[in-house]
Formats: structure tokens, C-alpha cells, sequence
């Protein structure tokens, strides 16, 4: 005769080990209002395992996940975190992060490798094959850069906002909220919303930063967001929706994916046309 466990035992009577599911909280010393699950993602690319950090001087930096020794990295290459922040050089000890980029067998390695970094670059690039030929991965191709003459600002647009131009990560219209739900998912909302005040496409001079090269002063399209209240325009700059902006201490699954625009950069992405003629007129007049 089998003995009948007791509940919540195993077969000897051993009790289970519960796991109480720890929440997640953004530390009020965090430099942004991202929780700490939505630092991790995968590479479209390869398939592998990324961590993005935020950096001092630009947008966010993808990091490989695992340490590696100074003497493998090349100096332009290496990176170390403090305070959740990465910075670009190392930090004097024997290891370091290395950026995704360097070893992503689906990209152009951005420095000279080490025999190490070759040896790892070869290893992703099998496990990203046995990922695409069990179909747990269809790679995605870069996207295609459109002519600087097409008629309508396609791809991602330059936003003006806060007296800053970023350019955008996607399409106006695809702009995603960068919040978390009460089900712990990124919202599905937009930022631009017809709910809202909008923007308006504008032909301003392209200008450059200090310390750059002189550009040609020739207008581009911008969709200038500086006439809005200045609580829309953080909220564009957050990247929240309407109801997640006006959430006080909603965290965020994501990163913004606004960058600071450069024109010497970014030069793929200037449009030297308005999106609709009536638009060209408004902002004519």
C-alpha cells in the first residue's frame, strides 16, 4: 500500500520549496524609470541575449551579457557599468563589457577582432544557424534607406521637442508607448493619439552641432512638437501614452528610443520634403 502524501509534500514527506514571486521596482536613484526586466532582450539579427544600458552622452548602448578579459578586447571596445550606467572606456580592472555589435554574426564587426573574440564571433554564429534551422528565429533584414528626394518623410522622422531634435525610432504612427501594464506587458498604446494635441511638419534649416563640419543651409522636414504645452512634450519625450502619462510613477518596460539628432549622422534620414502639400502650405503661411 502507497502512503498518501501529505498536501503540499512531496512523496517522502518532504515539504515543497515555494518560490514567492518577488515584484519588480525602479530604485529612486535609478537614472531612468526602467524596471530591471526590460534591460534584457534579444538581438533581431541573431537571435542572442542583449542587456541595454543607458549611457551618459547618448542613447542606450546593447551589451554583451557575459564579462570578458581586457586582454581579449580591443581599447576602442571596451565598456564598463557604474551606477547602471555604461560608460565607453574601461574602468582599470581586468574586465570589461563589450558592445553586441562586435560579436553579432548577423553584422560587420565595428573594430578588429582578437583571436578570442573571432573564436566567439564563430561560436554565436553556429548557435544563430541552429536557431534559424529549428525555426525558432527568422532573422530580420535591415530596413531599406530611402531616397532624400521622396515626397514624404517615410522611415523615421526628425521630431523637434523641448528645444531638441531627436530623431525618431519608428514612424509617427508606430511610436509605442514604453510603459508597463498592470499585467507586467508593454502597452500597446501609441504616443500620438488624436486625443491630443499634435505636432506640425515644418521645413527648417538642417543646421549642425558645435565642433562639426559647416553644412549646406538646406531645409528639411521636421515634425515640430514646440508649440505643444511643455507637459505634452515631456510626455513625447518619455515616450508614454496619454493614460500612462498622467500615471504618476508608471515604469517602464523599455528604453525611449529617441536619439539626439546629428546631421552628419543621421544624413540618410533628411527629408527634403513636407509629407502633404496642405501641410506645406500651413506651414508656409
Amino acid at each position: 500500500m502507497r502512503p498518501t502524501p501529505l498536501p503540499d509534500c512531496h512523496w517522502d514527506g518532504s515539504p515543497h520549496a515555494r518560490r514567492h514571486p518577488r515584484p519588480l521596482r525602479v530604485a529612486p536613484s535609478s537614472p531612468s524609470r526602467l524596471l530591471r526586466a526590460g534591460h534584457s532582450t534579444c538581438c533581431r539579427g541573431c537571435g542572442h541575449r542583449i542587456d541595454l544600458y543607458q549611457r551618459t552622452d547618448r542613447g542606450p548602448v546593447a551589451l554583451h551579457p557575459a564579462e570578458l578579459a581586457v586582454a581579449h578586447v580591443p581599447e576602442g571596445c571596451r565598456w564598463h557599468l557604474s551606477g547602471g550606467l555604461a560608460h565607453p572606456h574601461g574602468d582599470g580592472s581586468s574586465w570589461c563589457r563589450i558592445p553586441h555589435a562586435v560579436l553579432c554574426p548577423a553584422r560587420t564587426p565595428t573594430c578588429p577582432l582578437s583571436p578570442f573574440l573571432e573564436d566567439a564571433r564563430r561560436g554565436l554564429a553556429v548557435r544563430t544557424r541552429r536557431l534559424i534551422d529549428t525555426g525558432a528565429l527568422t532573422p530580420v533584414p535591415p530596413p531599406a534607406l530611402s531616397s532624400p528626394d521622396d515626397p514624404a518623410p517615410a522611415g523615421r522622422p526628425v521630431v523637434q521637442l523641448l528645444l531638441v531634435r531627436y530623431l525618431a525610432p519608428a514612424p509617427l504612427e508606430a511610436i509605442r508607448c514604453v510603459a508597463q501594464t498592470r499585467h507586467r506587458r508593454r502597452c500597446t498604446r501609441t504616443v500620438l493619439t488624436q486625443e491630443r494635441p499634435v505636432g506640425r511638419w515644418r521645413l527648417l534649416p538642417t543646421g549642425s552641432h558645435h565642433g562639426q563640419l559647416a553644412l549646406p543651409d538646406t531645409l528639411m522636414a521636421v515634425y515640430d512638437l514646440s508649440h505643444l504645452p511643455h507637459t505634452d512634450q515631456r510626455r513625447w519625450r518619455a515616450q508614454h501614452c496619454p493614460v500612462h502619462a498622467a500615471t504618476p510613477g508608471a515604469a517602464d518596460l523599455a528604453l525611449a528610443g529617441w536619439q539626439v539628432f546629428d546631421p552628419l549622422l543621421h544624413a540618410a534620414h533628411i527629408r527634403t520634403r513636407l509629407p502633404h502639400p496642405a501641410a506645406s502650405l500651413r506651414s508656409e503661411g
